[in-house]
């Protein structure tokens, strides 16, 4: 499975996909290994963790995005993302993110999507009201929002 945008596609992380990276096509974070830990133990993670945004044009892996585990009972998932230096304001994260709501809202039923940062992290809040995610509250520093689906509101 992967997802296309005009720019940009998108794969999930497996196993056997991670492995096949160089060393130097992208710092894999602790966050990747954790997701495939997970991935390992319940096979319906897939989709709902990691996923690497690679540029069409150069192949190039400029960023990650994805999900913080399957849809909980309440039919909530939480997305987060961050991208290489050189891939930043160059609207990737909005476009990549877009398509990932968007698949997200047509599986297991999601009603909601939500999303933190901080106050004072420009970019992501840009990102986030792009995406016309909605403020829900502030603690301290962080920031959190949420998008209904459309059908749900």
């Amino acid at each position: 499975m992967k997802l296309e945008t005009k720019r940009l596609t998108l794969i999930p992380c497996t196993r056997p996909y991670v492995a096949s990276l160089s060393e130097d096509e992208y710092p894999l974070g602790g966050h990747i290994a954790s997701h495939l830990k997970k991935l390992d133990q319940d096979p319906e993670e897939y989709g709902w963790g990691v996923w690497l945004v690679a540029e069409k044009e150069t192949g190039r892996i400029v960023g990650d995005i994805g999900f913080k585990g399957k849809p909980d009972a309440e039919k909530k998932v939480e997305v987060g993302y961050g991208f290489e230096p050189a891939a930043r304001n160059q609207g990737y994260a909005t476009e990549s993110v877009e398509k990932l709501i968007q698949w997200a809202f047509t599986r297991n039923g999601v009603k909601r999507i939500i999303a933190e940062c901080l106050s004072d992290n420009g970019p992501s809040v840009r990102v986030l009201e792009k995406l016309e995610m909605k403020r829900t509250g502030q603690e301290g520093d962080m920031v959190y929002w949420e998008l209904k689906e459309e059908n749900n509101e």
